[in-house]
């Protein structure tokens, strides 16, 4: 594969190492990322077992980068994930790292005629959802025959929602790959045969012992009543306004305490499988760029989404399993930051020993108040990359246009067909009266408080 200190410089299209690592501003890979690389190098199929939050994403994508010929122009590597999150994510990395080749991200949720423009002229690497995938592959959108790299991202999550069926057509579809890495935070899962596996490697950098309690503390809530509610209001008023995820085990669990809490005067958002896309994207914009300190959600949250400074996470419901319990505490502490767990008990709860082994408990305050609501608010413009709008253009809009300073502008992130603006919550108003008739890019688009 040749030298890491130059990574894919072919042509001077493709970015080298230090040239990766400068764009993702990261000083240096750790030793899982170096450990995983020379396990790459070596071997044609490679198990990556790592904890979540290590940076296994960065993992396989630098010497999948290291496998790209600029002059062929097949699709040369294929990453296959479990969720459009995992996906945009992954595909977010990229197009920071700039590879100088074509990517496409493919999904359900939105328009197949959309991906099917962009795969007429044939991308270099394609991201996707197992579902999706096997659509293209069957009505000839991509041709995925002879790959250089495959990787199969969080692999037990894709076989726990049972892919299986779409995942041997995939496998079936490819006659030539030349490496294959599987990914994963847990080793609990048999790799079936359909994957035809001959000679795995295994990478393993699973934490055999508990983060350290200055970096993550895990404690137990007790609730005197069946109804956990009451209590979870109490702890999110002392927990104050720091960026927490509450995990349900059930979607109409998360709405309902979605709403309860916003009838207690306490603002959060909420995300599950079972919302339309936009309303996902913009639950997750407004708990990163802190419209929302709360997020309640279910599994479907546990993985895959790299959200910064999440300092408690909260599981309302006990988790089913201690894989579950695993990934759902990864979205705290990550990269050595400190997080807290707490774990709420209810009458009829049976703590787990896994919990217990950890645990310590945590009084409730006998006296509490509301929370401070967030200083931001998000605005939404329907317009994004595919009309050539970027993030300077938003910036340049706001101050010019709508009158604000840089210090009222928060977090920005656009998507393909719309963006979605931190606003500081007293300007917003201001700002929107501000443009409402002018244009962005010489365009005329809805701005609006995000809905």
């Amino acid at each position: 594969m040749g030298s890491l200190s130059y990574l894919c410089n072919m042509d001077n299209k493709i970015p080298n190492t230090q040239q990766i690592l400068e764009r993702l501003k990261i000083n240096a890979l750790n030793q899982m990322q170096i450990d995983a690389y020379e396990a790459i190098q070596n071997n044609d199929e490679v198990l990556l077992l790592s904890n979540t939050g290590s940076g296994k994403t960065l993992a396989f994508l630098m010497p999948l980068l290291e496998s790209i010929d600029p002059k062929i122009k097949n699709t040369q590597a294929l990453i296959v994930v479990p969720s459009r999150e995992l996906a945009l994510q992954i595909e977010s990395v990229l197009k920071q790292i700039q590879p100088g080749c074509k990517i496409t991200c493919c999904y359900g949720g939105h328009k197949r005629e959309i991906e099917e423009n962009n795969l007429i002229e044939t991308p270099t690497i394609i991201i996707a959802t197992p579902g999706r995938l096997a659509d293209h592959i069957r009505r000839n959108n991509v041709n995925i025959h002879s790959l250089q790299f495959l990787v199969i991202d969080e692999y037990d999550k894709i076989l726990e929602l049972d892919f299986q069926e779409e995942m041997e057509f995939i496998f079936n579809s490819i006659s030539v790959k030349s490496h294959t890495v599987f990914t994963s935070a847990t080793e609990s899962i048999h790799l079936p045969d359909y994957l035809k596996i001959t000679k795995l490697f295994k990478v393993n950098h699973l934490s055999t012992e508990a983060k350290d309690d200055a970096i993550l503390q895990i404690r137990t809530v007790v609730s005197e009543e069946k109804d956990k509610f009451q209590t979870l209001l109490i702890l999110l008023c002392a927990l104050k306004d720091t960026s927490s995820i509450i995990f349900c085990n059930h979607r109409d669990a998360v709405e309902r305490v979605q709403s309860l809490l916003q009838d207690a005067g306490v603002l959060s958002v909420f995300y599950h499988g079972g919302m339309e896309q936009h309303d996902r994207e913009v639950a997750l914009c407004k708990f990163k760029n802190n419209s929302s300190n709360i997020l309640i959600t279910t599994d479907l949250a546990s993985r895959g989404l790299d959200i910064a400074n999440v300092r408690s996470v909260v599981h309302y419901h006990l988790p089913h399993t201690e894989d579950a319990f695993t990934h759902r505490n990864g979205r705290t502490a990550r990269m050595n930051a400190s997080g807290s767990i707490f774990v709420i008990i209810g009458p009829e709860d049976e703590i787990p020993a896994y919990i217990t082994s950890t645990a310590i408990p945590f009084e409730l305050p006998s006296k509490y108040e509301i929370p401070e609501k967030p200083k931001w608010s998000t605005l939404f413009i329907a317009a994004g990359k595919k009309d050539k709008i970027n993030k300077i253009d938003i910036v340049g809009f706001l101050s010019n246009k709508g009158k604000l300073k840089k210090d009222e502008i928060g977090l920005i992130d656009v998507k393909d067909f719309s963006a979605f603006v931190a606003v500081r919550k007293s300007k917003i108003g201001w700002a929107i009266e501000n443009v409402k008739n002018e244009k962005i890019k010489n365009k005329k688009v809805k701005i609006a408080i995000a809905k």
